[in-house]
């Protein structure tokens, strides 16, 4: 679904707990391995002592056409840093910030304009180190009430959902590469439309499929 300037509408009072998100917190309560943008590239040799800064993300779900949807964003062209990628909101830990889930609701609300009220905190999945050296904390939220998005000027491009279901079948998901560094790095891929979700977004993703499985 594209996202035009529009008031989000839930389709389900935002006090009723859906079987779907019942069963979302359920599985978020086990344990599970950590993840990284290495996982397919068994070869690479990471250095013991490499130094990783702490960051989090937010996997907002709300009620939408296609029942649970995954709220998205586009990042601007402009960035220095993945111009253009598929990514959750998210960012680094700032001084400011209480928690790992802090930072994540405060991203959510500068780079979509989530109110922090409407984040329900379902659980957290493992953490997953990415190429840039940093240790991404994914929480998964249940949007609980309607909200104005605001892509975060400069930073966001577009904010759009995919449905829930497209993202919980392995099968819509691919395994593709490029040369990165000088060699072949491959990595996830779940496509969606016009969107082109790869990497860290994807592997994330993957990781609630399975955990959801």
């Amino acid at each position: 679904m594209f996202w035009t300037p529009r008031r989000l509408v839930l389709r389900q009072s935002p006090v009723q707990e859906s079987e779907d998100i019942a069963q979302i917190k359920a599985a978020l309560r086990y344990s599970g391995s950590a993840s990284s943008d290495f996982d397919l590239n068994p070869d690479t040799v990471l250095p013991a002592n490499r130094k990783l800064r702490d960051a989090a993300v937010l996997i907002p779900l709300i009620e939408g056409y296609y029942g649970l949807e995954v709220l998205l964003t586009k990042r601007s062209s402009a960035l220095k840093h993945h111009p253009g990628q598929i990514a959750f909101p998210g960012g680094k830990l700032d001084a400011s910030d209480a928690t790992l889930e802090a930072a994540a609701i405060r991203e959510a609300r500068e780079e979509v304009g989530l109110p922090d009220s409407a984040a329900a905190i379902l659980g957290a999945l493992p953490c997953h180190e990415t190429v840039t050296g940093f240790q991404v904390t994914p929480f998964v939220a249940h949007i609980t009430q309607p909200f104005d998005h605001r892509p975060e000027a400069g930073e966001v491009a577009e904010i759009f959902t995919v449905p829930l279901s497209h993202v919980l079948k392995p099968e819509n998901f691919a395994i593709e590469g490029r040369r990165w560094r000088g060699q072949i790095r491959r990595y996830y891929t779940v496509p969606y439309g016009p969107y082109y979700i790869w990497g860290a977004t994807a592997r994330m993703l993957r990781g609630l499929a399975d955990r959801l499985k």
